[in-house]
């Protein structure tokens, strides 16, 4: 990431603007196109070829999909749909069309006309990120009886397509790619990660069989399974619960289409039910792509779901329904839900969020009637769960009531920490805590933040790695026992997400080995104390600059030294030497440099802490403002 801030430029012309092949941008920045190059970008290459082979059955032109991890971190994933088209682009007479998909952003079939209906790979990018992103990537395409294909590294052809011969009994697109270790260095592709993700495409779409066979032994996935699930999402749930039990004998779970009055073609299918066994949660997907933030199509479900309950609460004339809110039905709420929309919008190229706004009608609407008969029909689960909700709000309210929620009285009752710099603001709406590295980089902070909204919490170095760590231990750490007391909150079974003082806590360390360090140590201390503040959303790291580059009156901030690298050989656009200044901390930023690039919600970019649900531990989402 880097805050490409220019300031102070005698000239600002063409001759200024910076062009990069559009594969060579992908190869520069992967994380702007797959959130990063950690362990869950690296499977989310397998998940974008395997989205197009789900879009081909989504659309009616597939039943079999078949994936196979082979030895030497490659994996194949293979389809028996209509295949890649192969004949010339329009455009570019002398390049097949798939070549143009895997070789040029923003191509494919979904932009426009009738190729599919809905699809997971709306953004066009999929295939040529993949491609950009691995160090070797073959295509087979059986089409109209014939068999074609063409090989690739890292983005760049090793020759034209070629026709193998007929292929009478064979029809589909087989893609064989191995991550470039360049990029991703020595990770690996895991069994037990791509076979969780295949399994749950299998749930998704009731009309596909998915084919799994893996060359490496784990210990904990087996050679060879075939998933196919008429249930859908039903059997999903049911899985997943296990034998925990529920408030309801069975799930309420249905698929319809978008009511008929609005005219657009689309569908969404769900199943939730309630447990004490457990925490709730919700796995929501568009167009079979997970969605791990949420978001209109979430809303739209939790809304139909919210207003049946309250409603059957008023036909049973139990006036304590009013007080629930979507918080408590989250409580033990364990949810699925998976809508199919044409031209999706979506937050970010990895698509964690949907951003259509009108999934929530939608939803809502083709939700709200079914929950309502459901809730009629089975009287005794709907009063089970009708009164463990309304104990979910009546504990969340005394709660409230025990604690004062204004800022001004709470701080009057808090012991807040002595180096703590507090912001204005009376309510906790709006407001961020930054926990930085040491008092010099809390002084260049002071006078970049906004008084109103942005507090400071300065520590001494890196706090106690909490792993393994005795309560007692923890509870005697000065730092640990500052973080505690300027959130307003306690450790363990005793936090309580009401308590805390600040919508945002945002961990800023130097952009070097020993920054990466203590914000490990802070993310470690949060995950394990702290959960629920990261489950709902609370939790960021800001992305200081490691790297001032000048030249003449032109200043540019990049984040590290592959960036650096790339600006020195390149050039500033300007004349003269370029001058590398290395930032030995936050505190050698001057006020000015530190708000535009690291904190003004203007400017900034943050990285939003999350749980990963397919592999346990923590993932960064990039997250603007």
């Amino acid at each position: 990431m880097a805050s490409d801030l220019l300031s102070g430029a005698q000239t600002y012309d063409a001759s200024s603007i910076e062009v990069l092949e559009p594969l060579e941008a992908v190869r520069l920045r992967p994380g702007m196109y797959i959130g990063g190059i950690d362990e869950r970008a690296l499977h989310h290459l397998v998940a974008e070829i395997l989205d197009n082979a789900m879009d081909e059955a989504v659309a009616g032109h597939a039943n079999r999909i078949e994936v196979e991890l082979h030895e030497g971190n490659a994996v194949t994933v293979r389809d028996n749909g209509r295949g890649i088209p192969v004949d010339p682009h329009p455009k570019f007479p002398d390049k097949s069309a798939l070549e143009v998909i895997l070789t040029t952003l923003h191509s494919g079939g979904k932009f426009g006309g009738d190729a599919y209906s809905t699809s997971g790979g709306l953004h066009g990018v999929g295939s040529s990120v993949v491609n950009a992103l691995s160090d070797l990537l073959k295509v087979e395409v059986a089409r109209n009886r014939e068999l074609f294909t063409q090989s690739f590294s890292r983005g760049v052809p090793q020759g034209p397509i070629q026709k193998v011969g007929p292929a009478p009994n064979r029809r589909g697109t087989t893609v064989t790619f191995r991550p470039d270790p360049d990029i991703f260095g020595s990770q690996t592709l895991k069994p037990a990660r791509l076979m969780k993700m295949a399994r749950s495409k299998a749930y998704l779409f009731s009309g596909v069989e998915i084919r799994w066979k893996t060359a490496l032994n784990d210990g904990e996935t087996p050679p060879e399974a075939t998933f196919h699930f008429p249930g859908g999402l039903a059997d999903y749930l049911s899985d997943t619960l296990h034998k925990a039990t529920t408030y309801a004998d069975r799930p309420f779970a249905g698929k319809v289409g978008f009511p008929e009055k609005y005219n657009v073609p689309g569908s969404v299918e769900w199943a939730i039910n309630w447990t004490p066994a457990r925490d709730g949660f919700i796995h929501s997907y568009c167009n079979t792509v997970p969605t791990p933030e949420g978001g209109t199509h979430e809303t739209g479900f939790w809304a139909a779901i919210l207003k049946g309950i309250r409603a059957y609460g008023e036909r049973v004339k139990n006036r304590k329904a009013e007080l629930i809110t979507r918080d408590d039905m989250l409580t033990g709420g364990c949810a699925l839900i998976s809508v199919f929309i044409r031209e999706p919008q979506f937050v970010g190229q990895t698509k964690d969020r949907l951003a259509t706004e009108e999934a929530a009608k939608y939803v809502e609407n083709a939700v709200r009637d079914h929950f309502d008969t459901w809730l009629a029909a089975d009287p005794r689960s709907a009063g089970a769960i009708l009164d463990f909700l309304v104990l979910r709000a009546e504990e969340r309210l005394r709660r409230r009531e025990e604690k004062e929620t204004q800022r001004k009285t709470a701080t009057k009752k808090l012991r807040l920490p002595g180096k703590l710099t507090d912001c204005s603001s009376k309510t906790r709406e709006g407001t961020e805590l930054f926990i930085v590295e040491g008092d010099s980089a809390g002084g260049s902070a002071k006078g970049a933040r906004s008084r109103e909204t942005q507090a400071l919490l300065p520590l001494k170095g890196k706090i106690l790695n909490v792993l393994g760590a005795a309560s007692a231990k923890l509870n005697e750490n000065s730092e640990i026992r500052d973080i505690c007391e300027a959130l307003g909150v306690s450790m363990g079974t005793r936090f309580n997400l009401d308590d805390l003082r600040y919508e945002k806590i945002i961990i800023m360390t130097d952009a070097d080995v020993d920054g990466a360090h203590i914000a490990s140590l802070l993310m470690t201390f949060f995950f394990t104390q702290m959960r629920p503040l990261i489950d709902r959303g609370h939790l960021y790291l800001a992305c200081p600059p490691l790297y001032r580059l000048t030249q003449g009156a032109r200043r540019m901030y990049v984040a590290d030294d592959a960036e650096k690298e790339l600006w020195l050989a390149k050039g500033l656009g300007g004349k003269g030497k370029i001058d590398v200044q290395r930032f030995k901390g936050l505190g050698e930023m001057d006020a000015k440099d530190l708000k535009d690039t690291t904190m003004n919600p203007a400017t900034r970019k943050l990285i939003r802490v999350s749980i990963d649900e397919d592999e346990p531990g923590i993932r960064l989402i990039w997250w603007s403002a």
